[in-house]
C-alpha cells in the first residue's frame, strides 16, 4: 500500500519506519519540507518526502500525525474541505488533552475524530494509535514479545479493515470497538491514562485484570501519550 503521513514528529517517524519495514511505500509531508526530507532520508528505502498535499492524495490510507491543535491548519493546507480525502481511510491518533492533567479540551460531547470528520468531508475517519508511545512501533514485530491491542473505531468497514492491517504490520492486534461515536470514549481513556501517569501512578494498576480462557493469547503493552510528536509518558497496562 501507499501510506501518506501528515507530520514529521515521533509518531510519524515510528509508524513510517514500521510500515516501510513491512513493505509499504510511505510518503511523508509536513509543515517543514526540510524536516520531511531529513526524516525520509533517515528512514531509508520506501520512504519519500513530499508536500503535504501530495501525502494526502493518491494513497490507500493517510495518518494525521500532528498535534490536536494543529489539525485544522494541516487539513486546510491540503484542501481537505474540497474533498481531497473522499473515500480514503484517514487515521486519527490525536488526543486533545491538557498536558500533565489529561482533561479533554474538546467541547462537551465532542471528539477529535468527529471534528476531523467535519473538517475532511468524505474521509473515512478511523480513531487508532492514540494510546501508545511512538517507541512502541519502532521494533520489528515478533521475537516472542506479547502483541499490544490497538483499540479502533470508525463508521466504514473497509477503512477499518485497511487500518487493521496496518496495525498488524507494526506488531499490534486491532480491536474495533464500534462506530465513530465511540471515539469520545476512547479519547477519555487516553486522558485517564495520562492523568494517572503524570500523577506518578501505574495506569495498569487502576484496571481490573480479567483472566483469560485457556489457549487465548495475551496482549499487553505500555500505554500513554497525549499528542503525536510530544514526548510520551508511559505506564504499563494489560488487556485481556
Amino acid at each position: 500500500m501507499r501510506i501518506g503521513i501528515l507530520g514529521t514528529g515521533t509518531l510519524a517517524a515510528a509508524l513510517g519506519e514500521g510500515w516501510a519495514r513491512a513493505g509499504h511505500e510511505v510518503a511523508i509531508g509536513g509543515r517543514s519540507q526540510v524536516k520531511a526530507e531529513k526524516l525520509a532520508e533517515r528512514l531509508g528505502d520506501g520512504v519519500l518526502a513530499v508536500t503535504p498535499r501530495e501525502a494526502a492524495t493518491g494513497c490507500d490510507a493517510v495518518l494525521l500525525a500532528v498535534s490536536w491543535d494543529g489539525v485544522e491548519d494541516m487539513l486546510e493546507s491540503v484542501g481537505a474541505s474540497d474533498g481531497v480525502f473522499e473515500g480514503m481511510p484517514l487515521i486519527d491518533p490525536t488526543n486533545a488533552v491538557s498536558h500533565g492533567v489529561g482533561a479533554l479540551l474538546t467541547e462537551r460531547g465532542e471528539s477529535m475524530a468527529e471534528r476531523i470528520t467535519g473538517l475532511a468531508p468524505g474521509a473515512r475517519v478511523v480513531k487508532a494509535f492514540h494510546l501508545f508511545p511512538a517507541g512502541q512501533w519502532t521494533s520489528a514485530p515478533g521475537g516472542g514479545a506479547s502483541r499490544v491491542t490497538v483499540a479502533m473505531c470508525g463508521n466504514d468497514a473497509t477503512a477499518l479493515h485497511v487500518v487493521g492491517e496496518l496495525v498488524r504490520d507494526v506488531g499490534g492486534v486491532p480491536a474495533t470497538l464500534g462506530a465513530l461515536d465511540r471515539a469520545r470514549q476512547m479519547e477519555e481513556v487516553a486522558g485517564f491514562v495520562i492523568g494517572l501517569a503524570f500523577a506518578g501512578f501505574d495506569p495498569g494498576s487502576a484496571l481490573p485484570h480479567i483472566p483469560r480462557t485457556a489457549g487465548e493469547p495475551a496482549h499487553r503493552g505500555s500505554c500513554i501519550s497525549h499528542t503525536p510528536g510530544d514526548p510520551p509518558r508511559t505506564g504499563s497496562v494489560k488487556t485481556a
